[in-house]
């Protein structure tokens, strides 16, 4: 009769765990299936070029930031990108996209191979891309990812884990699993050759730890990178810094910032001075030792025009110059002004994401204002000796944003031209 209550009672909780979302899981069924419905199905943009490959196992995860805005992130994983040599890839490079506002865009079906980790090793096991999933995060390794991007790549890891059957220590970032050759920092294959995702804080998205320790580089077939090193085997905490993470000082060094494009000429050099250097004429022009601090390094510049169209104070977002790059942690303060296409004005304070802003957005950092000139309130009156400054920045009724210094008749301006000063 015991045996019998024993079996009964083995028998409903059994019940009870098929039956119930799993307690490891921090979402529940509702949660997954709304989380599904929503993800916008972009796979007809794939490059036709690409040539699909059914995946034969799946072990990992990997989570990589983009390095790049949403509009040219979608392009370059589903049409290609461009190599060094001036050829293209024929796209495919993730199965995922998740927006800075959460939305996921499907790239490619999650059966295929996806071309995202390039030179890769994890655990003695090279080119981890024919064995895993790839996640772009929208954003810079070098800046926050957002709470919306946390919540939809938490959402879909956990999906992916159930129908593969995978654990937390499964799911990895880009930087941990890439590796570059010998060059002048490392005598011998090494980590560090991507810094994708280094910023990726996994209890954010519902994760336990990852490795205590590097395999690669516990067994000697990898020299550690000491920054990487650091983020994922040292002390906690540390990758949630990200403030003047693109920026050249005694600890960023170009390769700790750019990684394996460092010398690139889609790598730019924005000099404290405001010269600008692609990453393949830093050599000759100047010497990788002689860079000067707080010199700005920007990825993915695929052409430096846009990059000096917007020196001065008047920067112009594009696809591949994001407010971020021009403000960084600054974007959403009050003292960064945007003059978006439609001609309405709008100070930081009011914007909610970086990447939501549209191209040919213009923005200045570090003003006050808007100050009105009209007949009884002269630029003068307002500026002071500075009205003719180059820094003292002027938006015209029609629209045209102009420097103190590039005006020629200050009688000439039309009342209601609104006139914005630099903090000192």
């Amino acid at each position: 009769m015991y045996k019998k209550q024993l079996i009964l009672v083995v028998s409903l909780f059994l019940g009870f765990l098929l039956n119930f979302p799993s307690l490891s899981s921090a979402y529940n069924r509702a949660d997954r299936r709304s989380y599904q419905r929503s993800i916008v199905d972009v796979r007809s943009r794939l490059n036709p070029r690409f040539k699909k490959v059914k995946r034969k196992k799946t072990k990992y995860i990997i989570v990589h930031t983009s390095e790049l805005g949403l509009k040219t992130t979608l392009r370059v994983v589903s049409k290609g990108k461009r190599l060094r040599n001036g050829r293209t890839t024929p796209g495919g490079h993730a199965h995922y996209v998740i927006a800075r506002n959460g939305r996921t865009y499907r790239i490619l079906d999650k059966k295929f191979e996806a071309d995202h980790a390039g030179r890769s090793m994890w655990n003695g096991k090279a080119d981890i891309s024919k064995i895993s999933i790839g996640i772009e995060l929208v954003g810079y390794h070098y800046a926050p990812i957002s709470e919306s991007q946390y919540r939809s790549v938490g959402k879909l890891i956990d999906i992916l884990q159930k129908v593969y059957g995978l654990d937390d220590r499964a799911v990895l970032t880009h930087s941990q699993v890439a590796y570059g050759k010998r060059n002048r920092w490392f005598k011998k294959s090494h980590r560090g050759r991507k810094r994708c995702a280094k910023n990726f804080i996994r209890a954010k998205a519902q994760l336990g730890p990852t490795w205590t320790y590097d395999p690669d580089v516990r067994s000697g077939r990898l020299l550690a990178d000491s920054q990487l090193a650091e983020v994922y085997y040292g002390r906690r905490g540390y990758y949630a810094k990200t403030e003047d993470a693109n920026v050249i000082s005694k600890r960023n060094t170009a390769w700790s910032i750019a990684g394996e494009d460092y010398d690139s000429r889609t790598t730019a050099y924005k000099f404290p001075g405001g010269r600008i250097y692609t990453g393949d004429q830093i050599s000759e022009n100047v010497g990788w030792s002689r860079i000067p601090a707080k010199t700005v390094v920007l990825l993915n510049q695929e052409n430096s025009l846009s990059l000096k169209k917007s020196d001065g104070p008047i920067k112009t977002i594009s696809d591949s110059l994001t407010a971020w790059s021009f403000a960084g942690q600054a974007y959403n303060q009050k003292t960064t002004i945007y003059f978006l296409p439609s001609g309405r004005i709008k100070f930081g304070s009011m914007i909610s994401d970086w990447d939501d802003l549209p191209a040919e957005t213009r923005l200045i950092v570090g003003y006050r204002g808007p100050y009105t000139l009209h007949k009884d309130r002269s630029a003068f009156l307002i500026a002071g000796h500075k009205y003719k400054d180059r820094k003292t920045i002027y938006y015209l009724p029609s629209k045209k944003l102009v420097a103190g210094d590039r005006i020629e008749n200050f009688d000439r301006l039309p009342a209601g031209t609104l006139i914005f000063l630099p903090y000192t």
